[in-house]
């Protein structure tokens, strides 16, 4: 009967090993596929992950995804950008604020076909105002620029906030110059994801990733 027992349990441990194993292989295929995609449909407004900003200046990986949504813009996808990030403790311009700027500055968008949304540490709380956002102008779809792995948890999270979400993930900048790059960054985004299903929380890290 012991010996019945411990095969049974050592089965079981198996079984639910496979299970976690096969969990996170098909979590990370498919940011694999969500970040080959590129969607976008007209839309209310082209929505922009923030990241890191160095006094004003965005950041290698945020200019990449700002320069993709004016090419959007330019495109015709949609009438209105709009930026989202917050700021760390010390900085003086916000993510939103900075990005916003870029646009208007470099790439010669109207202020008022900008509409930066300055709050969130990370992309749950950013989507979350966003949400706040649309709601309070009538906005209901959008079209999310960000990296390729973080397409699908971003675009998860704008829809349980209650956005009509597609995503346009940018194609250059740091987070996809190399093969090693984007296996960490899959890497990191699986982890991440699942434990956004998991428990509803995001999760604090690189700029981007949070």
């Amino acid at each position: 009967m012991g010996v019945r027992i411990g095969s049974l349990v050592v089965r079981l441990a198996g079984a639910a090993v496979l299970a976690v194993v096969l969990v996170v292989a098909s979590t990370a295929l498919a940011i694999w596929w969500t970040a080959r995609q590129d969607s976008r449909p007209a839309s209310d407004a082209i929505v922009v992950l923030g990241s890191a900003q160095y006094n004003g200046v965005p950041s290698s990986i945020f200019e990449a995804r700002l320069e993709h949504a004016l090419r959007l813009y330019e495109e015709g996808v949609a009438p209105v950008i709009v930026t989202v990030g917050g700021k760390a403790a010390g900085d003086q311009f916000t993510e939103a604020e900075s990005g916003a700027e870029y646009l208007a500055e470099s790439g010669g968008v109207s202020r008022d076909a900008l509409l930066p949304v300055p709050e969130g540490v990370d992309t749950l709380e950013s989507m979350r105002a966003v949400a706040r956002v649309f709601e309070e102008q009538g906005l209901e779809s959008a079209v999310l620029v960000t990296d390729p792995w973080h397409a699908m948890r971003a675009e998860r999270m704008a829809e349980d906030a209650g956005i009509e979400a597609d995503s346009s993930p940018t194609r250059q900048g740091p987070a996809v110059q190399t093969r090693t790059t984007q296996f960490l960054y899959i890497l990191r985004e699986t982890g991440a994801y699942l434990l956004y299903r998991a428990t509803g929380e995001s999760v604090a890290g690189a700029p981007g990733i949070g």
